[in-house]
């Protein structure tokens, strides 16, 4: 029967292999996922607040100030889950954020940036990847759901081969390792998890042209079902996962799309990009970048 959905309707096939793995990431996300456990408030003093036992992480930004939180530990590799309901409203001007990143000068980062907007236009999801310092990398976003009025899961998949961005476990960007080319990847540098709310009118929303209604503020992001798998730098990697999830523990390690997951990409691709760096002309002029000649999912 399954391979006969896979063949008659692959996108049929797609959304129930995802509500699958979505109710087994939630079930061990009910046990795990814990910000007490796994997360510092960094900045923002009152206006990142940790509720319900752990279980919720709110950041608020007024006029004065931002707020912003990172991971206890520090990871080379694994697989990042992180469910967010986005600043509803008029968020013109505000970034939210959830990303990895290394410290230094010449730090690696794969970013999640959600950039938002006016009332009744849809947020950008930025994505971008820094290895050795430099990035200039970006895919940018819209999606096929309001952000603001309920939760949804925002994965990152980190391992030496690739990584892949995930929405809803849904992909919607895979970055592959192309060193061969003499394209830097981000595999030697450990990273922590970060995430913030901060002020970026200046360019966030239509270039900068929207700018921040502080008469809406404060501006509050609601964080929940913090779960790692992955090699902590405090551990080793096997005990290092703070899921209970057997069956899934180690899948980030090799993991890499399936012919449902490629489809999926690319119907984001073709309905939902609205900016790819590999094909600004303008930005790149006499060449496109090394790798976005060996694929166009990236």
């Amino acid at each position: 029967m399954s391979s006969f959905l896979y063949r008659s309707n692959p996108q049929a096939h797609f959304a129930i292999k995802c509500l699958l793995m979505l109710i087994s990431m939630h079930m061990a996300t009910l046990a795990a996922a814990n910000f007490y456990q796994n997360a510092d408030i960094t900045w923002g003093d009152e206006r990142a607040k940790i509720l319900n036992g752990g279980r919720d992480l709110t950041l608020s930004l007024d006029k004065a100030s931002g707020s912003g939180f990172q991971s206890k530990n520090e990871y080379l590799f694994g697989r990042f889950d992180m469910q967010l309901k986005l600043v509803p409203g008029n968020s013109a001007g505000t970034v939210t954020t959830f990303y990895l990143s290394s410290q230094g000068a010449g730090h690696d980062e794969i970013d999640f940036e959600f950039l938002g907007n006016s009332s009744g236009s849809p947020y950008t999801i930025h994505t971008n990847v820094y290895a050795r310092g430099k990035g200039d990398k970006e895919q940018q976003f819209q999606l096929w759901f309001d952000p603001t009025t309920s939760f949804h899961t925002y994965s990152i998949v980190w391992n030496p081969q690739r990584i892949i961005f995930l929405v809803d476990n849904s992909p919607i960007r895979v970055f592959n390792n192309h060193e061969s080319i003499g394209v830097p990847f981000p595999k030697s540098q450990h990273m922590r998890v970060y995430a913030s709310l901060w002020n970026a009118d200046d360019w966030a929303t239509q270039g900068g042209r929207v700018k921040t209604d502080w008469t809406k503020a404060p501006f509050t992001a609601n964080y929940r079902n913090f779960n790692i798998n992955g090699c902590a730098k405090s551990s080793s990697c096997q005990s290092s996962s703070t899921s209970t999830s057997s069956s899934s523990k180690e899948e980030w390690r090799t993991h890499e799309l399936d012919a449902a997951g490629r489809n999926r990409l690319r119907w984001v691709q073709a309905k939902h990009m609205v900016y790819n760096y590999c094909s600004d002309k303008q930005r790149f002029a006499s060449s496109v970048p090394a790798e976005c000649k060996r694929s166009r999912f990236l």
